[in-house]
């Protein structure tokens, strides 16, 4: 019974190194694979069993290494895992991929946009760039300018119109055939 007290002897330690050493090699190397090191894994959990000899009875050392090595090669799972999640969103930040021509056509509708809201009348622009830009209601922009619903509406739609007229007029001067959808 002196024997369950813990593997701390050394030559029941080799003993139990010559014995399960293969076995959890095989175990670690058929799980997750040789690029996981299981060599590595096995000499972690000895070192570990070493450390912990007087807790570990003989009877529980295998269940002990099995336990030990699977765990680690999980949390090392867990933060590769985590690193190349962090790694592509880096990457995504800085990656664009955008290509350049829709970024050029982009600026170019960006700019025609810009051009059509500007020649819109005052009283549209204020009431489109309120509604669209602003995200305020037909009720809370009749309530800023003083003038009615009905008003609002008008000038919204007529705002709409021209600029849809505008970008029409310069996609048939053979800018670009389809906008992308900013309205």
């Amino acid at each position: 019974m002196a024997e369950e007290s813990g593997v701390c002897k050394e030559e029941l330690f080799n003993g139990i190194f010559r014995k399960y050493s293969k076995d959890l090699y095989q175990f670690l190397y058929y799980k997750f694979g040789a690029d996981r090191n299981p060599e590595d894994l096995v000499q972690e959990a000895f070192l570990k069993l070493w450390n912990n000899c007087a807790k570990v009875p003989p009877s529980k050392a295998r269940s002990f290494l099995f336990t030990v090595a699977n765990n680690q090669m999980l949390n090392d799972l867990d933060r590769a895992k985590t690193a190349l999640k962090y790694r592509n969103e880096a990457d995504l930040r800085h990656i664009d991929k955008e290509s350049p021509d829709y970024k050029m056509e982009e600026s170019e509708y960006s700019d025609r946009l810009k051009a059509a809201i500007d020649s819109l009348s005052e009283e549209q622009r204020v009431a489109f760039l309120l509604n669209r830009i602003e995200d305020k209601s037909h009720k809370e922009i009749a309530e800023m300018l003083n003038i009615s619903r009905k008003a609002v509406e008008k000038r919204i739609y007529g705002a709409l119109k021209k600029i849809r007229k505008f970008l029409e007029k310069s996609d048939d001067e053979g800018r670009n055939p389809e906008p992308p959808p900013v309205i």
